[in-house]
């Protein structure tokens, strides 16, 4: 165990101390306090930060190149070009050398390949066939997020302790042919969490009030919110100072000390090639101004893509056809009232009752219904989706969903007796606690819950307000991702504390935190006195108590007890 000399904490505690709020907050954050430490004084902050575990949790955040300027530093000062990284992180003293604590730490991996300077060789442009590949995974890895978030939208995916979609979540996308498997599931929610597409809130994934406006976007657009996001969340050591990111080939060997990180860029390498940001042989034609700037061209992917069509094919047997990637805008209106069947450049997708219903809930008519299928339809509307939607018009609003005045509870209200019980026996409206009443059915539960619950149920249900009148519900979604409080939000009552303890008389302060350190452990000591008549002594004593600014020890030498006045104190030292 490495024991920090006096010497370095206090210097360290003078460092900080005449730090502003805002360094300070960056430090503590670099090194990871926690914001509730139980400090009282800088000088127990320095002591915490010259820990072994604490210095050791520092070291395994240093990126390669970082951490050997600090191995060849030792005695010397580290070079300007890192020196102030490592400052940043209460890892080097006034002077630019390490602190010897950590040059202790540093010592006991001695010999280490870590401190070996990494070699970065520039990446070539990946071969036409790498290409090709990427732009076809980037389409249909567009497609599945957009999947996932109106699988959102619709109702948050929950998820589990270990932070996992939840099974059920997983095996519903799974099987409606968004995603293929687990992992690109999982990797396709991070990558629309950096994008602020989804937010993670209440053990659920939802959606943000920046979906809806990217899933309106086109297919490059998409992509390049996305990937730039992407680029923007890895970790700084892996970003060059243009802004772009260094070659992937290097990324496992970037934070040499931390037994985590390898599989940790293995994730980032895999999610970057999902997305089409990264190849494994190169670099690919969009991402070239990327890689390098961390600004996004999307004209090379664009015209990797297949065309996007604004037109469809509607078909007698209630089927729609789209000859090739029909444009963002429309496919996600023509979700809203069809059900996809298959999902490729040539989609299909299915007109029933209960999409339309679906549809006429969440806010459109038989009439803009048959206007938007005018607009996109190459072959009209046939009669028999004509009648269909006009019959589902006919029947939506049969149930009607509203507000008690008097007693505040949901009212669930029909003009048919039989639908009204049929809704009373459905099991998978039992979380919202129905219960007949008076020819009508009442909950406890909010009516947007209510009313949301049998939409998804696939009920022809409208929501009314107190007027009784019709009223559109719009599903909660969260206003922004969430994101952590800066560091000055977070470490504002620990500075506070901080600097209402700290004394103007350093010199005293720390004098008082020796004495106090010696008389908690009984240590032996050697304290030099001033005396009357300007000379000192220095008495050996075993410190046995401190108070009323007097100090007590032990005279071994004399065998008595002497009692020694602070202001007399001039140094404290170890025997």
């Amino acid at each position: 165990m490495t024991v920090a000399g006096p010497s370095d904490e206090r210097a360290l505690a003078s460092l900080l101390a005449a730090s502003g709020d805002e360094e300070l907050a960056q430090l503590f954050a670099a090194r990871r306090l926690a914001p509730s430490t139980p400090a009282q004084d800088f000088f127990d902050v320095a002591a915490t930060l010259l820990s072994d575990v604490s210095i050791d949790r520092a070291l395994t955040r240093l990126a390669a190149p970082e951490l050997a300027a600090l191995a060849s530093a030792q005695a010397e000062p580290v070079a300007p070009p890192l020196r102030a990284a490592l400052a940043s992180r209460a890892l080097l003293d006034a002077d630019g050398v390490p602190f010897q604590a950590v040059r202790s730490r540093l010592a006991e991996r001695a010999g280490s390949e870590a401190f070996a300077s990494p070699e970065v060789s520039p990446l070539v442009p990946a071969d036409p066939q790498s290409a090709a590949a990427a732009a076809e995974r980037a389409f249909e890895q567009v497609a599945s997020l957009a999947d996932i978030l109106l699988a959102a939208t619709s109702a948050p995916l929950s998820r589990t302790g270990a932070g996992a979609v939840s099974a059920t979540e997983r095996r519903r996308l799974i099987d409606d042919g968004a995603v293929a498997s687990s992992e690109q599931l999982e990797d396709l929610i991070l990558l629309g969490a950096d994008a602020g597409l989804l937010s993670d809130e209440d053990r659920s994934w939802q959606a943000t009030d920046a979906a809806p406006e990217w899933l309106d976007s086109g297919t490059s657009e998409r992509w390049g919110e996305v990937a730039t996001a992407y680029v923007r969340a890895l970790p700084d050591a892996l970003r060059t100072p243009e802004g772009g990111f260094l070659p992937p080939p290097v990324w496992p060997g970037v934070y040499r000390l931390d037994p985590e990180w390898p599989d940790q860029a293995a994730a980032l390498t895999r999610r970057g090639v999902l997305w089409g940001v990264l190849a494994e042989d190169g670099v690919l034609p969009w991402t070239a101004q990327l890689s390098s700037t961390g600004e996004v061209d999307t004209r090379t992917l664009t015209a990797a893509l297949p065309p996007e069509v604004d037109n469809i094919y509607l078909q007698a047997d209630l089927s729609a056809i789209s000859p090739g990637p029909l444009a963002p805008r429309l496919e996600q209106r023509l979700r809203r009232m069809a059900t996809r069947e298959t999902r490729a450049q040539a989609s299909t997708y299915r007109f029933t009752a209960e999409s339309l219903t679906a549809a006429m809930s969440g806010g459109e008519s038989a009439e803009s219904v048959h206007a938007f299928l005018s607009e996109i339809s190459l072959t009209g509307i046939p009669q028999p989706l004509a009648y269909l939607i006009d019959a589902t018009a006919a029947r939506h609003g049969a149930i009607r969903v509203g507000t008690d005045a008097a007693t505040g509870r949901t009212v669930v209200r029909s003009s048919s007796p039989q639908l009204l019980a049929t809704i009373g026996v459905d099991q998978s409206l039992r979380p919202v606690g129905l219960v007949e009443h008076e020819g009508a059915l009442v909950s406890r539960a909010g009516r947007d819950a209510v009313y949301w619950s049998l939409v998804d149920a696939r009920y022809p249900v409208v929501a009314v307000d107190e007027n009784d009148q019709l009223e559109r519900v719009v599903r909660r979604t969260t206003r922004q991702a969430a994101t952590e409080p800066p560091p000055r939000e977070q470490y504002g009552a620990l500075i506070a504390a901080l600097r209402g303890a700290q004394s103007g008389d350093a010199d005293a302060a720390w004098l008082e935190r020796e004495l106090e350190q010696a008389v908690r452990t009984r240590a032996a000591i050697d304290v030099t006195v001033s005396l009357p008549d300007g000379s000192t002594r220095v008495f050996a004593l075993e410190a046995t108590g401190l108070g009323g600014g007097r100090l007590r020890g032990l005279d071994r030498a004399a065998d008595v007890e002497r009692t020694l006045p602070m202001t007399s104190i001039v140094s404290v030292s170890p025997r």
